[in-house]
């Protein structure tokens, strides 16, 4: 097609397609539970319930080559984790993005068709703090 700007991305690629309240869909396939994609790999389910649970140990598989930034999908609204968790990541070198989950779906499907390497931590669009 002349002048199609779409990206041309790798067979299977991993990509938010959908979310509601109490799932996110990962190219079609509907998860009920918080989840992660690094490089190229889903884990689901994935960390504590709420934010207030998250501790550096849910983040420790992504110190593993780390990817350029890491989103982190807090719930229905932006909240920050724990100052710990904050020095934990900027003392690994990773950049760390705090956004409601739904944003950071979209932001990561917009990272990932940029070529950029990024990873994403959601929790259910429905987690309170």
């Amino acid at each position: 097609m002349k002048g199609d700007i779409s990206p041309l991305l790798a067979s299977g690629t991993l990509l938010f397609t959908g979310y509601d309240d109490d799932e996110l869909k990962v190219n079609g396939t509907t998860y009920n539970s918080g989840l992660t994609i690094h490089r190229g790999v889903l884990t689901a389910p994935w960390g504590p319930n709420r934010l207030s649970e998250l501790g550096i140990d849910d983040l420790m598989p992504f110190t593993q080559s780390a990817p350029e930034v890491l989103i982190l999908g807090t719930g229905r609204q932006t909240r920050f984790p724990d100052a710990e968790i904050m020095t934990f990541m900027a003392d690994k070198h990773i950049g760390f993005e705090c956004m409601d989950s739904r944003a950071a779906a979209r932001t990561y499907n917009i990272l990932v068709a940029e070529g950029r390497p990024a990873s994403v931590a959601l929790f259910l669009p429905s987690a309170r703090k």
